[in-house]
């Protein structure tokens, strides 16, 4: 779940950068923590998580509050996204902690006989995170939770977009830890900048492709990993085996929760031209379920606000530009205000050419486009760059096969939008545009954690592979290439 387009606001603009000399003590501060935090055990650990749990439920007014003034979203909203996924990675890695520490005994090949092996999970170090504006705690908290569990220090960088909730997380954090092992930075450009031109030992980003190639750049020149969670226009295909009503129900929330400012948010949809008629009528009712009457949906308090002014004009410049080029809404309006209220809009007879078919939406707009045989929306998606996230709906499996087997995405979900997010066991994360690395569980402990062989030789052989080279040790390297490799 990460942000699209990165535009600046008035408060981004005037927002004061951090110190680059403050930067630079906090880097330099953390040093000497990491290299001790190497040896921190479970327990200590998992006290830290315990600790930062409680304090999640103790400040839960606060980030609601946090979170209306920074885009109006609603209380059962910012506890579903921001607050359920954050608690939940913390208990997961408190159960698991233990078991993920543990060096993991590995047999010996034929040709390592004689020995035994282990691999050991070490901490990475000082390691930066810097997260989005869309879900600003849920993608603040929730890889600092994987840090933690996996033994490092961390700088954080919130957006800029969303102040109030960055200034949360500025006294959230203060409260939990000390800078040296903890720190949270504010600003915008200049202040990435500067974070960006030191070697930290991993990287977190969050945000879109275009600034994820700069932040891929930065670590290149210090050889620092990264994880890179990005975005793309997530497809979905309707299938005319699917089950309708599910299909619309799904489909309506996972597109229109958080005003569709949701990077695994349904972004365009093919749906088989035999149910499409029914499948929209299903999204109007859908709609009307979810949000009552649409003439008044401004007016209710479940459905949040686009987070600028900026990013308003540009979602609705996508819309535009869809319907100048003939595309027709049978749901939604054209806004007439820019008081950053879009309603969701259902858009048909899009051309493919289009900028919302082209750029990633990040709003409350949703293309449905019609199909008549499978290889049509499967052509299409390959054709363009491979997506966070793609979902399927139908009940028909050979069809459920062919697009999972023969499309590539970074995550999907079969009849169902986005709860793969949820899903603690699974890895969350991109392919190539739309990411590197995964997160979430165990794969977000290993994304802050290096995996380190050790290998104890007890009475190997290895003394047969080295000179004098005699007729018996030439005879026996043939017979190990031949025979143990």
């Amino acid at each position: 779940m990460n942000s699209a387009a990165q535009p600046t606001t008035p408060f981004a603009e005037t927002m004061a950068e951090t110190d680059p000399a403050r930067i630079h003590r906090l880097f330099e501060g953390q040093q000497p923590k990491a290299l001790a935090l190497r040896g921190s055990s479970a327990a200590e650990r998992i006290a830290k998580l315990k600790r930062l749990r409680e304090l999640m439920f103790e400040k839960r007014e606060a980030i609601h509050a946090a979170c209306h003034a920074d885009f109006a979203k609603p209380a059962a909203e910012v506890e579903v996204t921001e607050i359920l996924p954050v608690v939940a990675e913390a208990h997961h890695a408190m159960r698991k902690l233990k078991s993920w520490m543990k060096p993991k005994r590995k047999r010996p090949t034929l040709l390592m006989f004689g020995t035994s092996a282990e691999v050991r999970t070490e901490p990475r170090g000082v390691c930066l995170i810097i997260s989005p504006w869309n879900y600003p705690i849920n993608l603040s908290l929730g890889p600092l939770v994987s840090a933690i569990a996996a033994g490092n220090t961390v700088i954080l960088k919130p957006s800029e977009m969303t102040p109030h909730c960055a200034a949360f997380l500025q006294e959230f954090l203060a409260e939990l830890f000390d800078e040296d092992e903890v720190a949270v930075v504010q600003g915008a450009v200049q202040t990435s900048q500067t974070l960006l031109e030191l070697p930290f030992d991993h990287i977190f980003f969050t945000g879109s492709p275009a600034v994820g190639r700069i932040v891929m750049g930065a670590a290149a020149k210090h050889l620092t990993s990264v994880t890179l969670e990005l975005g793309g226009k997530s497809p979905v295909i309707v299938d005319r085996s699917a089950k309708i009503k599910t299909a619309a129900t799904t489909l309506i929330w996972g597109k229109f929760a958080n005003n569709g400012q949701t990077c695994i948010a349904p972004d365009y949809v093919y749906v088989h031209e035999a149910i499409r008629d029914e499948f929209i009528a299903a999204c109007r009712e859908a709609l009307d379920a979810l949000y009552g009457p649409r003439e008044k949906l401004a007016e209710n308090d479940d459905y949040c606000r686009i987070v600028n002014a900026k990013h308003y004009e540009r979602v609705r410049g996508l819309l535009d530009d869809a319907i100048e080029r003939g595309a027709k809404l049978p749901v939604g309006t054209v806004p007439a205000n820019d008081d950053r209220f879009l309603a969701p809009t259902l858009l048909t007879q899009v051309n493919e050419d289009a900028r919302i078919m082209e750029e990633e939406i990040f709003g409350p707009l949703l293309p449905i486009l019609s199909y008549t045989d499978i290889e049509q929306p499967i052509a299409s998606i390959n054709a363009r760059p491979k997506p966070l996230a793609l979902y399927v709906y139908a009940t028909d499996n050979d069809v459920i096969e062919t697009v999972l087997s023969r499309t590539s995405a970074g995550g999907s979900c079969v009849n169902q939008a986005m709860m793969h997010f949820l899903h603690g066991q699974l890895p969350f994360g991109g392919v190539n545009n739309s990411g590197i690395g995964n997160s979430h569980g165990h794969y977000g402990y290993m994304a802050f954690s290096h995996e380190r062989s050790v290998l104890r030789d007890r009475f190997s052989l290895a003394f047969l592979f080295r000179p004098p080279y005699n007729a018996f040790t030439r005879w026996f390297i043939r017979f190990a290439v031949r025979w143990l490799s």
